[in-house]
């Protein structure tokens, strides 16, 4: 019986060299069964020559990987029939339709009669949006079409995991949310890694990040520890009136980190940060509102965006480089 927190994807210290150049250091990374995992970095990071890696394309220079406990060395086979693969640039037969694309893909997996095959191409169309689609030529798809026939195709085989290379890279915003809706409903089935660079979309859909610099994994876990980690616990507090006195009343508390006054013109904006969560929740706003003639216009928890993290994080290891 499989185990709830099954690890789907597990490498120690996996290295790649190429003509003395480290495209991959020493990488050491755990993927959840049935998580979203958004592999990230800047071009060159390694990010495809780890996918390569775990699908057994090339050899390590040195460490070890596992796919569903299958070393990624010895048993590639093994792990290839049970991995969906999209490249960055799907291909296709232009002259084909999109359900003798799928229905193609699918009798390299499938041996039954066809009246199963036609089942799962229908029922992967419908998955993917594509079902008043099927009969058109591939040719005169759309770019978010084709991204989305891809998905349906890496995953007409069941798989037990997605491995998908800039899923919605150079979509317009209506392609990227018809794909990132589609990662989030196959979630529920399989386990999905995937690389980007587009940092809103991981923010939207990731369960869980790592980001690559340079071959090297700078940081791994939870997105939302990711998120809370950066710049620690703040407020953002929209003020009419007089700041400054609650400016000097709220710096002296021990919890209390700083005060900064956004755009000081009339409506201004105070960014609190804080070490104490409990207590500035329960006075914060108490104070503010004891400051005569200040109006509290608006009060919330600062969140960080996956792209402030991200850029603290490429920036602070060029810092520790330097």
């Amino acid at each position: 019986m499989e185990q709830l927190n099954e690890v789907v994807i597990k490498t120690k210290d996996l290295s790649k060299t190429y003509n003395k150049v480290d495209a991959l250091k020493s990488l050491n990374i755990e993927v959840q069964k049935n998580s979203l995992y958004g592999f990230l970095g800047p071009n060159g990071a390694g990010k495809t020559t780890t996918i390569k890696l775990m699908l057994g394309l090339i050899k390590p220079t040195s460490g070890k990987g596992t796919v569903f406990g299958n070393d990624i060395v010895t048993d590639s086979i093994a792990i290839r029939k049970r991995v969906g693969y999209l490249p960055q640039d799907s291909k296709f037969y232009e002259y084909m339709t999109a359900y003798e694309t799928l229905d193609f893909a699918a009798r390299f997996f499938f041996k039954g009669p066809d009246k199963k095959i036609k089942a799962r191409v229908e029922e992967t169309l419908e998955l993917i949006g594509l079902s008043d689609k099927a009969d058109r030529p591939i040719k005169t798809f759309s770019g978010g079409e084709r991204q989305r026939l891809g998905i349906g195709q890496a995953q007409v085989n069941y798989p037990d995991l997605l491995i998908l290379d800039e899923p919605a890279a150079s979509l317009d915003p209506m392609g990227r949310k018809d794909v990132l809706d589609i990662l989030t409903n196959l979630k529920e089935f399989t386990t999905i890694f995937y690389c980007t660079h587009i940092l809103d979309d991981v923010q939207r859909t990731s369960d869980t990040v790592a980001i690559l610099n340079n071959g090297k994994l700078i940081k791994q876990g939870p997105i939302e520890d990711l998120l809370e980690g950066s710049g620690g616990i703040a407020y953002s507090i929209k003020v009419k009136g007089d700041y400054k006195v609650a400016q000097e009343r709220l710096i002296i508390l021990p919890w209390v980190s700083e005060v900064k006054i956004i755009d000081p013109n009339g409506e201004s904006v105070l960014e609190i940060k804080v070490s104490d969560q409990d207590l500035a929740e329960a006075q914060l706003m108490q104070i503010l509102t004891s400051v005569d003639g200040l109006i509290v216009k608006e009060f919330k928890r600062k969140t960080n965006s996956l792209e402030d993290v991200f850029i603290d994080i490429i920036e602070g290891d060029k810092n520790v480089k330097k």
